[in-house]
């Protein structure tokens, strides 16, 4: 019986899809690397900020960068993110049904913070885990794991989803269940490949696998 979900934020509850990529291809036009196309990208999206820039650069000292990142990812956040379908309102009921809820995500708190509430989801959350309250960050076990012990449940009784392989890998390396999103930029394809226990089409499909545990399978 699942009393506890976990959620990633970006590419998850808030498409934060074209943020992220405007934002990495403004760090590398300004430090002269080479442009990267949005398919060069995608398959690393999910992993730390620093992880992906050293990934599209041949530089082990990206703090340039980052800051690069951060000024225009702060300076059109609101312009560039979106909401998805249903997740207010599923959220919502969720919270109606006893279930307890959170966020598990690699973003800094700041803006993990002004993302959810410029969409009226930070009132839903019972915790949230950013790369500042960790030490590994997924696909560690560590990131769900501290969302589960903050929200009192046992892993056997949490749901993690996310849009990312590393999602599903850290949800496996905690023993929670791990459930892929069909939205997410990866394709589904790539996240069935790693054997996610349910996968959602749309995010009320929850209240299936909240009820039965069948959802998606």
């Amino acid at each position: 019986m699942i009393e506890g979900i976990l959620f990633d934020l970006d590419g998850t509850i808030v498409n934060t899809n074209e943020l992220i990529i405007s934002s990495f291809m403004y760090a590398l036009e300004q430090h002269s690397q080479p442009a990267l196309t949005r398919e060069q990208m995608i398959p690393h999206m999910g992993t730390s900020l620093l992880d992906q820039l050293r990934a599209f650069t041949s530089l082990q000292d990206v703090t340039a960068l980052e800051a690069s990142y951060r000024l225009f990812q702060n300076e059109h956040h609101d312009e560039l993110i979106r909401s998805f379908p249903n997740v207010n309102e599923t959220l919502e009921g969720l919270r109606s049904r006893g279930i307890k809820l959170g966020v598990v995500t690699t973003k800094i708190r700041p803006t993990t913070i002004r993302a959810l509430e410029m969409f009226d989801l930070l009132q839903y959350m019972d915790t949230i885990v950013t790369l500042n309250d960790v030490t590994n960050l997924k696909p560690h076990p560590e990131p769900v794991l501290t969302g589960v012990n903050n929200l009192g449940l046992s892993p056997e009784k949490t749901l993690m989803v996310g849009d990312s392989v590393v999602d599903i890998q850290s949800a496996k390396a905690a023993g929670v269940r791990a459930a892929g999103v069909a939205w997410s930029l990866k394709g589904e394809d790539t996240l069935r490949k790693y054997e996610p226990d349910y996968i959602l089409q749309d995010m009320a499909d929850l209240y299936e696998i909240v009820g039965e545990g069948t959802a998606g399978r």
